[in-house]
Formats: C-alpha cells, structure tokens, sequence
C-alpha cells in the first residue's frame, strides 16, 4: 500500500507530540525516543497505514477505533501532555489538528 500524503502529515504530527512527550516525561534528548515511545510510535505508523477509511478522521472523531484500549489511552495521555506544551511554543499550526 503506497502512503498518501494525509497519511504522512499525520505519522510526522504524531512523531512531533510523541517526541515533545517523551523529551518532558523521560528526559530524552531532542530527537531520540526511549524504547516505550519507539515502541508506541511503531505501533501507530501501522495502524495509520492500514487505516481503511479514506479521508481519515481525526480520531477523536473516527467511529473504528483501531488502537487497543492501552495504547488508545497512552495517545489521549501523550496529545494532551504536548499539545499544550507545543501550543506554549508557538506551534500554532498544529492547532489545527489539536481541535480538528
């Protein structure tokens, strides 16, 4: 299955919150991830790529839930975390994805 560019945007959006979650809570340097945030990560590129729906909601949105309920509440836990961080920032081009 060939990648779209949606679904690229959306890997790099969640790279970006799970970096700045990781860097807060497990003290990582910028651009490293520990091994639960990789893993976590990993897990996510898959199920954005086997998404079936087309265009894809944001998941708040979505009515299939792909995550399991554990990583469903790790991601709720890491998007809140960072979005304020990276709202405080200045990344206001990622509020759009925060409220949409």
């Amino acid at each position: 299955m060939e990648k779209t560019q949606k679904q690229e945007k959306d890997i790099r959006v969640l790279e970006t919150f799970i970096g700045c979650y990781c860097r807060g809570k497990h003290k990582t340097p910028k651009g490293a991830l520990c091994e639960e945030c990789s893993e976590l990560l990993a897990y996510a590129r898959v199920k954005r790529e086997k998404c079936p729906l087309d265009p894809k909601p944001t998941c708040k949105h979505c009515h299939v839930h792909c995550y399991g309920k554990a990583q469903r509440a790790r991601i709720r836990e890491i998007m809140a975390y960072s979005g304020k961080h990276l709202l405080l920032r200045g990344r206001l081009d990622l509020l759009w994805h925060y409220f949409f």
